[in-house]
């Protein structure tokens, strides 16, 4: 489902089945500018949020039953220390999901002026006493 509030787009999307793609689970993930949270549970209920700005890298799955039922997942890889790889399992519009976030990371890395700095084989260099 794709919202929006005050010209923020948020997607709201329920973990699903991959048989027939129902939506039978108590998983519910929000996508919006700032935050991906994913909200699960019945009785014992648990909320996982992670600003947008740290989601490093993004990574669509599509299995072939997911693709028959038209759904997919998005691995978002971050640098948030309770989940550094966040896993958007079984929804549809997956594609539609992995670019909007792929986009709005880069904004958030923007407006907030931080990098994301990659280890390309400091140690190796340290080590051979160059």
């Amino acid at each position: 489902m794709d919202e929006r509030q005050n010209g923020e787009i948020t997607f709201r999307e329920r973990k699903r089945w991959v048989l027939f793609a129902l939506p039978f689970t108590f998983t519910v993930y929000t996508v919006g500018e700032d935050l991906i949270t994913v909200s699960e549970g019945f009785l014992n209920k648990k909320e996982n949020d992670c600003y947008m700005y740290k989601v490093q890298d993004v990574e669509l799955l599509e299995s072939l039953p997911q693709r028959l039922f038209g759904l997919g997942s998005v691995r978002c890889y971050t640098g948030d220390t309770t989940s550094p790889t966040l896993l958007v399992q079984n929804v549809k519009n997956a594609r539609a999901i992995k670019n909007f976030i792929l986009e709005a990371s880069e904004k958030a890395r923007r407006r907030r002026r931080t990098m994301n700095m990659l280890d390309i084989g400091a140690e190796e260099e340290a080590d051979d006493g160059t």
